[in-house]
C-alpha cells in the first residue's frame, strides 16, 4: 500500500508530466530543483522519480507532451485504488440500500423496507430525510415519511415534519405541500388539536407563507393553546425570511416572556437586523449577550454577522469580528466555517488557504465537507493545480468524509491534471461508492477523453451517464464529441447522439450537421447525408453552401449525377452561387450516366431558362465538359454559344483550348489556336495556355516552339511557363535546355522561383547530370549571381564539398525563397553528412512556424534508422503517424 508521501510524490510528478514541456537535455538542473523544492518533494527517491518523469532522452528539442507517449512510471491503479478506499469510508450502506428500495418502483414494498430491521427514531428518519434531501430524491424521502408515519409505535415528530416541510418547499413542491397539510389536517383534528394547530404554524412558516401562519397562531391562541419552543422559533425565523420585521419584535418578546429565549433566538435576532442593513446594531446585541454571561454557544450568530458584514463588501471589519468574538471565548467554527466560505464565493482563494492553515495548526479547526469543496472547486476553476491537489490529500488524510462533491471535483482535478485514465477509472467505478457523477464532471471528462483521441471512451461516458441519470452534454462539449465523432468517422454513433440531441429539443448548429454530413460523404454514404438535409428544410432551416458542395461531391464519387444535379438546383433555389467547381462535379457526374448528352444539354438549358444566358453559364459548361473528357461537347457548347449572339470571352478561348489539351486532342488544340490567330490578337494568357498545357501532356518540343514564338513576339512568357517547362525538361533529362532557360530568367532580371529551386536541387539529388550539365554551358559563367545556385546544385549532387560550419538556409535563400518542400530536401541533404544537424533543423522548423508533414517525419525516421538510431526512429514514426502526407 502506498504511504502519503508516495501517493503525493506519484501526484505531483504526474501532474508536471502531463502539464508541462519536456526539457532539452541541455536545460538547467536548478529549475527542476527549484521546482522540487516549490512542491516539497526533496526526498531522493522522490527526485529521482521526478527526474525520470521529467526528462526526455530523445535528441535536444522541445515538443509538446502531449504528443509523446504516456509516462511510463505512472501507475494509475495506485491513485485509484488510493482515492476508492478514501471514497469507500463513509457509513452509507443502508441508507443506499433503502433509497433502492424506495425509488425501485410507485408504491413503497413494505415487506423489503421491513426487512431491513430498522428501528425507527427521531435520528433515523432524519438522518435519511437530509440523506435524500442531499440527493435531491424528494418523491423517496415523502414516501418513508409517509412508511415510517404508519409504522406501529412511531410518531412522528415536529423535528421530522419541520423536515419534510423543508424538503418539499426547496424541491418547489407546493401543492404536494397543501395537499400534505391537508391531510394532516383531517388526521390530526379527530386526535389532537394542539398538535395540529402547531404543525399547521411550523407547515406555512416553513412555506414562506408567514402570514398565514400568524393567523392559524392568532386562532391558536384564541383557543388557549400555545406553540412550544420549537414552534416560536420556526415562525420567528420564517417572519425574519419575509422581512416582516414588525411582527419579529412581537414574537421575539413572546419568546424572551415565556423563558424560551436562547442561542437560537440570538441569531435569529441577528438575521433580522442584518437584513436591515443594521449591522453596528447587530454587533452590539452580540455583545450585550455575552457581557450577560450567555456566549457560549453564540458560535452560529456570530457566523451571521460575519456572512452580512461579506455580502455588503467589509471584508476587513468581517475579519476583525472573527478575532474579536474568538478572543471573547465565543465557539468559533461555525463563524470559521462562514469567513472561509465567503473568501472562496468572493474570489479571495489566497486568504482562504491561509486562514485555514493558521487555524488549523493553531487551533486544530478543521472545516465541513462542503467548506472543503468549496476551496477545492475554487482552486480548480483558477487552474491551480498543485494547491488543488495539497487540498485533496488534505482531506484524505485528515479523514473528511467525502461526498458526491468531492468525488466529482476529483475527477474534473484528474481531467485537468492530464490523468484522464484515473478520473475515467473513478467514474466507472462511482457505483461502488454511490455516487452518480455531476453534469460538470461528465463535461470534464468527455473533452479530456476527446482531447487524447479516445473517441469510444468519451461516447461510452455519455451513454451511460445518459441512460443512468438524463445526463445531457454542454453545449460546448456537445459540440466537441459530435466533431470528435464525425472526424474519426464514428458516424452511427453520431446518429445516436444527434437524435438524443433532437429528443431534448436541442438543435445543432448548421456548422455541425454540415460536417455530419461532410464525414458522411466522406464514409461514401451520401445518402443519409442527403436524409439529414430532407430533415432541415422540414424545419424551414439553409443548409449553408458547403453542405450542398459535399453532397454533390459524394454523390459524383457514387456516379450519381441526376442526384447532384437536382442538389446543384436546389442549392440555387436556396440562394447560394454555384461556383465553377460545383459545376464541374455535377457536369463530370452527369458524363458518367448513359446517355450523358442527354442529361448534359437538359441541365444547360435548365441554367439557362433560370438565368440570363451570358458566357459565363457557357463557360461554366465548357469547363466541365473538359474534364469530364468530353471535348466534343466542349466544342458543341462553345458553337451553341456562337450560335445563340454571344461572343465568346477571353476565358471561353483558354477554356476550349485547355479542354483539348487535357484530353491530348493537340491537332484539334493546335487547329484551334489557329483558328483564334484569325479572331484575335493572341496575347500573354493563351500562349501561357498553350505552353502549360502542352507541358502537362508531355508535348515538350511543341511547347518548345510555342515558348520561342511567344519570346519573338516580344512578350515575356509567365512563371509557370517558366516552371511546367523546367519541370519537364528535368523529367527528360535535358539538362542543358533548362540551364539555358535559367540564364533566360536571368536575362529579363526575373528571379529563380521556390517551384524551380526545389525542382533543380530534387534533381541534383538524384544524380549528378544537371551539374555536369551546368558546368557545360560557359554562358552561365557570364552571371555572377548564378554561381551560388551552382554550387548548390553541385552541394547537393554531392560535386562540391562545403564546408561543415555552413548555413545552408542563407545560402538557399540567396538564390530562392524556402518553403517546407525545401526544408525537407535539405534534411535529405545534411542526413547523408551529419544526423544530429539535421535533428537540430528539425527543431528550427518549429521555431519557425513551419508544420512537419508525414514525409519530413520518413525523412528524419530513414535518417535515424540509416544512422543505428532505431528507437528514436520509432517513437518520431508514433508521433507523426497522424500527419498528412502533403509535401
Amino acid at each position: 500500500m502506498l504511504s502519503t508521501n508516495s501517493k503525493k510524490a506519484l501526484l505531483y510528478s504526474q501532474l508536471l508530466f502531463n502539464n508541462t514541456t519536456i526539457f532539452s537535455i541541455s536545460a538547467s538542473s536548478s529549475s527542476a530543483a527549484a521546482l522540487l523544492s516549490h512542491l516539497n518533494l526533496n526526498s531522493p527517491t522522490h527526485q529521482q522519480f521526478f527526474f525520470s518523469c521529467y526528462y526526455s532522452t530523445s535528441h535536444a528539442h522541445v515538443i509538446p507532451i502531449q504528443q509523446l507517449s504516456f509516462n511510463p512510471s505512472f501507475n494509475a491503479k495506485d491513485i485509484v485504488q488510493s482515492f476508492k478506499e478514501w471514497l469507500q469510508l463513509r457509513h452509507t450502506d443502508y441508507l443506499d440500500r433503502i433509497f433502492e428500495i424506495l425509488s425501485a418502483q410507485d408504491k413503497v414494498d413494505e415487506g423489503a423496507l421491513s426487512q431491513l430491521g430498522l428501528h425507527l427514531t427521531e435520528s433515523l428518519v432524519l438522518d435519511v430525510l437530509y440523506y435524500g434531501n442531499g440527493k435531491n430524491d424528494f418523491l423517496s424521502c415523502l414516501k418513508f415519511f409517509d412508511w415510517a408515519g404508519r409504522q406501529p409505535g412511531f410518531y412522528h415528530t415536529r423535528s421530522t415534519f419541520h423536515a419534510i416541510f423543508k424538503i418539499l418547499s426547496k424541491a418547489k413542491l407546493t401543492r404536494l405541500l397543501m395537499d400534505f397539510l391537508d391531510n394532516y389536517m383531517v388526521f390530526a383534528f379527530l386526535n389532537n388539536k394542539l398538535a395540529f394547530y402547531s404543525t399547521l404554524v411550523i407547515g406555512y412558516s416553513v412555506t414562506g407563507k408567514p402570514q398565514v401562519a400568524l393567523q392559524v397562531f392568532g386562532k391558536m391562541r384564541f383557543l388557549g393553546f400555545d406553540l412550544d419552543y420549537f414552534g416560536y422559533h420556526i415562525l420567528l425565523n420564517s417572519l425574519v425570511e419575509e422581512s416582516c420585521f414588525d411582527a419579529v419584535g412581537c414574537i421575539s418578546r413572546q419568546i424572551s416572556l415565556r423563558g424560551f429565549e436562547s442561542h437560537v433566538t440570538h441569531c435569529i435576532v441577528v438575521k433580522s437586523l442584518c437584513k436591515q442593513k443594521l449591522l453596528d446594531e447587530a454587533k452590539s446585541h452580540l455583545r450585550r449577550v455575552i457581557l450577560l454571561g450567555d456566549g457560549t454557544r453564540l458560535g452560529d450568530a456570530v457566523g451571521v454577522l460575519v456572512g452580512a458584514l461579506c455580502q455588503n463588501d467589509c471584508f476587513d471589519e468581517a475579519g476583525l469580528v472573527v478575532e474579536e468574538f474568538r478572543e471573547l471565548g465565543v465557539p468559533m467554527e461555525p463563524a470559521y466555517n462562514v469567513w472561509q466560505r465567503n473568501l472562496v464565493q468572493a474570489g479571495k482563494i489566497d486568504a482562504a488557504l491561509e486562514f485555514l492553515k493558521r487555524k488549523k495548526s493553531l487551533e486544530c479547526y478543521v472545516p465541513e465537507v462542503f467548506q472543503y469543496n468549496a476551496l477545492l472547486w475554487r482552486l480548480l476553476k483558477e487552474n491551480r493545480l498543485t494547491e488543488a491537489c495539497d487540498l485533496l490529500m488534505e482531506m484524505m488524510e485528515g479523514g473528511v468524509s467525502a461526498d458526491k462533491v468531492t468525488l466529482n471535483a476529483a475527477l474534473c482535478f484528474f481531467c485537468k491534471a492530464g490523468m484522464v485514465d484515473v478520473a475515467l477509472d473513478l467514474c466507472n467505478s462511482k457505483s461502488e461508492f454511490g455516487f452518480s457523477a455531476s453534469s460538470m464532471a461528465c463535461n470534464y471528462l468527455i473533452n479530456s477523453l476527446c482531447r487524447e483521441g479516445k473517441i469510444d471512451e468519451a461516447y461510452n461516458v455519455w451513454r451511460r451517464n445518459y441512460t443512468e441519470q438524463g445526463y445531457f452534454p454542454g453545449r460546448r462539449t456537445f459540440y466537441i464529441l459530435a466533431d470528435a465523432l464525425c472526424r474519426e468517422g464514428k458516424l452511427d454513433i453520431m446518429i445516436q447522439l444527434v437524435l438524443a440531441a433532437l429528443e431534448r429539443n436541442f438543435i445543432p448548429s448548421d456548422s455541425l450537421y454540415s460536417k455530419f454530413i461532410s464525414a458522411l460523404c466522406r464514409a461514401r454514404r451520401p445518402e443519409d447525408g442527403y436524409l439529414i438535409l430532407v430533415e432541415l428544410n422540414k424545419m424551414n432551416r439553409v443548409a449553408p453552401k458547403t453542405t450542398y458542395s459535399n453532397l454533390i461531391h459524394g454523390f459524383k464519387e457514387l456516379k450519381k449525377g441526376d442526384i447532384a444535379a437536382r442538389l446543384l438546383i436546389e442549392m440555387q433555389n436556396k440562394g447560394h452561387m454555384a461556383t465553377r467547381t460545383l459545376f464541374r462535379a455535377v457536369i463530370c457526374s452527369l458524363c458518367d450516366l448513359e446517355k450523358p448528352e442527354t442529361q448534359f444539354f437538359k441541365l444547360l438549358e435548365m441554367q439557362l431558362s433560370c438565368h440570363e444566358p451570358n458566357c459565363k453559364i457557357y463557360n461554366f459548361f465548357i469547363d466541365g465538359a473538359g474534364h469530364a473528357k468530353k471535348p466534343e461537347l466542349a466544342r458543341e457548347v462553345f458553337e451553341m454559344m456562337q450560335r445563340s449572339g454571344i461572343e465568346p470571352n477571353m476565358n471561353s478561348d483558354i477554356l476550349m483550348l485547355q479542354s483539348y489539351l487535357k484530353n491530348k486532342r493537340i491537332s484539334d488544340a493546335l487547329n484551334f489556336f489557329d483558328a483564334l490567330r484569325q479572331r484575335r490578337k493572341i496575347g500573354s494568357n493563351l500562349y501561357s495556355t498553350m505552353v502549360v498545357g502542352l507541358c502537362k501532356v508531355n508535348e515538350m518540343n511543341h511547347a518548345l516552339y510555342f515558348l520561342g514564338e511567344f519570346q519573338s513576339n516580344g512578350a515575356f512568357p509567365s512563371g509557370e511557363c517558366y516552371e511546367e517547362l523546367i519541370k519537364l525538361l528535368c523529367s527528360n533529362k535535358e539538362y542543358k535546355r533548362v540551364v539555358h532557360l535559367i540564364i533566360d530568367l536571368e536575362k529579363a532580371g526575373r528571379r529563380v522561383t521556390s517551384f524551380i529551386g526545389n525542382t533543380l536541387l530534387l534533381h541534383s539529388l538524384r544524380s549528378e547530370e544537371l551539374y555536369d550539365a551546368w558546368i557545360q554551358v560557359r554562358d552561365v559563367q557570364n552571371f555572377p549571381s548564378l554561381s551560388v545556385l551552382g554550387q548548390l546544385i553541385g552541394a547537393f549532387s554531392g560535386r562540391v564539398q562545403l564546408s561543415q560550419k555552413i548555413n545552408w538556409e542563407l545560402v538557399i535563400e540567396r538564390c530562392f525563397p524556402l518553403k517546407l518542400y525545401t526544408y525537407n530536401m535539405l534534411l535529405r541533404r545534411i542526413i547523408m553528412d551529419k544526423m544530429d544537424d539535421a535533428c537540430e533543423l528539425f527543431d528550427r522548423l518549429y521555431q519557425k512556424g513551419y508544420e512537419p508533414n508525414k514525409w519530413t517525419c520518413d525523412i528524419l525516421a530513414h535518417g535515424l534508422r540509416k544512422h543505428g538510431r532505431t528507437n528514436e526512429a520509432r517513437r518520431l514514426t508514433k508521433m507523426f503517424k497522424h500527419f498528412p502526407r502533403t509535401k
